[in-house]
C-alpha cells in the first residue's frame, strides 16, 4: 500500500487503478490516511463517512468489480460532496441548524450517477449557509480554512470542497455554483473549478438558493480532471425541467491539444478597473501573454453591463432565495422551534433560530425586492440588465472564442477580516456574476501564487455548451505553466 496515493490526480489515479496496479483497498486507506493528518487543521467537511463504511465498500469493489474497471472511469474514486446536494442515507445540512439533522431519501442526479460509477463517498462539505456566501465563515459548524494559509478563508460557498481537493483528502469534489461559488473557492485554494452552462447538469437534488442561477461543477486538481468528471455529469435529466437536452460531447477529447492556434480570446476591460490587486493583474497579464506565445489571438473588448451585474444579481438572487426558503416553516421537515405560541408564533421562531444572519439578510432583501410596489423598480428592472449582459455577451462572442479575466479582484483574505461589512464580501464576486447571470460556462485555473504565497485565479469564459473550447485553452495553458503542480505547505 502506497501512502503518497493522495498526491496523485484523478487521471493519474483512475489510470492507476485501471491497470491493476493498486486496489480500491489501497486508494480508500492512502485517504484515509491524510484525513486524519490534515482533517482537523483544515475543517474541510461537516459529515465524514465511518471509516469502516469506506472501506468496506472498497472491499467489494476489489472482491467483485474489476471487470469494470475500464468502463467506469469513476470506479473507486475516493470523492467529497457539497453539503446541499442530497445524499441518500447520509445528512444533508446545507450549513444550517434548519437541516442539520436532515436524512435525504434519495440522490441527486449528479450522486446516482456517481454511485452508478461505483464511486467511494468520502463525506459531506463545509459551505456557507445555503450557499449564501464567499468565505465559508456563514456555516453553522465553523469556518473552513485555507490549506495554504490556515488564518484565511478558502472562499465560497464551495469552500469545504476546494478545501478539501486542495488539502488531498479527496481527488475530486462537486461543489455548486450560484454567482461564483465554484470558482471563487477554486481560485482561493489553486485548484481548478469548473461552472457548466445552466442546464448542463441535472440540479434535480440540489437545495435551491436561486433556481436561474444554480449550477453543479465539478472542482479538482487538474483541467483534464474536470474533464473527466464533467463526462460523468452531463446529461438531460427529465426529473429537472430547467435540464438541457443539448448532446454532450466527450469533454476528454478537449484536454489533448496544448495550443490554441485559430483560437482568438477576449480581455474585457471592465474587469481590469479600479479595485483590481496589482499582483492578482500582474498574473493574469502574464497568463495572457502565455496564451499569444501558444498561438492565440488577443482582443481588447468590452462587457459595458457589466458594472450593474452585482446590483441584478443581488436582487434576483436573494428573491429566489426569498421564495424558496418558504419552504423551512417548522412544519414538514427540518428544525422546529421548542418554544411556540401558536402556528404564527411557531413560523417566526423556527426561522429567527433556524436560519443564521445571513440566510435572514438575504431573505429580507429578496422579499423587499418582491413586495408591492417595488417589484418593478427593483425585481423587474435587474430582470432587463440580466438581458443586457446576456446581450453583451452574445455581441462579444461574435467576435472571440472565449474570455479570460480574473476570477477575485484580490487573493484570499484573512477570516473574519469582511464579516462585519457585507458589501465587501459581496464584491468578492464581482468578476464571476456576470457569467452566472448569462448562464455560460466558465472556469478557473490557477495561475501564480501572490507575494504572500497565495493562489491567484485565472478565469475563462466561453459561449453556452462549448465547454469543450474552455477546457481545451485551459489545459493548453495548465501544460506550460507550473502553476498545477504547486501544492499547499499543510502537512
Amino acid at each position: 500500500m502506497a501512502p503518497a496515493l493522495f498526491k496523485f490526480s484523478l487521471k493519474e489515479l483512475q489510470d492507476l487503478f485501471t491497470s491493476g496496479d493498486i486496489g480500491a483497498l489501497d486508494i480508500a486507506r492512502s485517504y484515509l490516511l491524510r484525513m486524519s493528518q490534515v482533517e482537523s487543521k483544515v475543517k474541510a467537511y461537516i459529515t465524514v463517512r465511518e471509516r469502516e463504511q469506506i472501506l468496506q465498500e472498497a472491499d467489494t469493489i476489489d472482491a467483485s468489480l474489476k471487470q469494470w474497471r475500464k468502463t467506469q472511469p469513476l470506479m473507486a474514486m475516493p470523492l467529497a460532496i457539497k453539503d446541499n446536494i442530497c445524499t441518500h442515507g447520509t445528512r444533508t445540512t446545507c450549513g444550517s441548524t434548519m437541516l442539520e439533522q436532515f436524512i435525504p431519501p434519495y440522490d441527486a442526479t449528479v450522486v446516482a450517477a456517481c454511485r452508478e460509477q461505483k464511486f467511494l463517498l468520502i463525506g459531506k462539505t463545509n459551505l456557507d449557509e445555503f450557499g449564501m456566501g464567499s468565505s465559508t465563515e456563514h456555516s453553522v459548524f465553523g469556518p473552513s480554512r485555507n490549506p495554504w494559509n490556515l488564518n484565511y478563508i478558502p472562499g465560497g460557498s464551495s469552500g469545504g470542497s476546494a478545501a478539501a481537493v486542495a488539502a488531498d483528502e479527496c481527488v475530486a469534489a462537486l461543489g455548486t455554483d450560484t454567482g461564483g461559488s465554484i470558482r471563487q473557492p477554486a481560485a482561493c485554494c489553486g485548484v481548478v473549478g469548473l461552472k457548466p452552462t445552466y442546464g448542463r447538469v441535472s440540479r434535480y437534488g440540489l437545495v435551491a438558493f436561486a433556481s436561474s442561477l444554480d449550477q453543479i461543477g465539478p472542482i479538482t486538481k487538474t483541467v483534464a480532471d474536470a474533464a473527466m468528471l464533467l463526462n460523468v455529469l452531463a446529461a438531460h435529466d427529465p426529473k429537472d425541467s430547467t435540464s438541457s437536452n443539448c448532446p454532450a460531447p466527450d469533454f476528454m477529447k478537449s484536454v489533448k491539444k496544448k495550443d490554441v492556434k485559430k483560437l482568438t480570446l477576449g480581455v474585457p476591460r471592465e474587469f481590469f478597473s479600479e479595485g483590481l490587486d496589482p499582483d492578482v493583474e500582474q498574473h493574469v497579464r502574464e497568463a495572457i501573454e502565455v496564451f499569444q506565445e501558444l498561438g492565440g489571438t488577443v482582443k481588447d473588448v468590452s462587457l459595458p453591463s457589466t458594472e450593474w451585474a452585482i446590483a441584478a444579481y443581488y436582487i434576483i438572487a436573494t428573491a429566489e432565495a426569498s421564495s424558496n426558503l418558504a419552504r423551512y416553516d417548522g412544519v414538514k421537515y427540518g428544525y422546529r422551534t421548542k418554544e411556540r405560541k401558536g402556528l404564527f408564533d411557531m413560523y417566526r421562531q423556527t426561522r429567527a433560530e433556524g436560519f443564521g444572519a445571513e440566510v435572514k439578510r438575504r431573505v429580507m432583501l429578496g422579499t423587499y425586492a418582491l413586495s408591492s410596489g417595488y417589484y418593478d423598480a427593483y425585481y423587474a428592472k435587474a430582470q432587463s440588465v440580466r438581458t443586457l449582459i446576456t446581450r453583451d455577451f452574445d455581441a462579444v462572442f461574435q467576435e472571440v472564442d472565449f474570455l479570460v479575466t480574473p476570477v477575485m479582484p484580490t487573493t484570499a483574505f484573512p477570516l473574519g477580516e469582511k464579516l462585519q461589512d457585507p458589501l465587501q464580501m459581496y464584491l468578492s464576486d464581482m468578476y464571476t456574476i456576470s457569467a452566472s447571470l448569462a448562464g455560460l460556462p466558465a472556469i478557473s485555473i490557477p495561475c501564480g501564487l501572490s507575494q504572500a504565497g497565495l493562489p491567484v485565479g485565472l478565469q475563462l469564459m466561453g459561449r453556452p455548451f462549448e465547454e469543450s473550447t474552455l477546457l481545451r485553452a485551459a489545459y493548453a495553458y495548465e501544460q506550460t505553466t507550473q502553476w498545477r503542480k504547486k501544492r499547499p505547505p499543510i502537512r
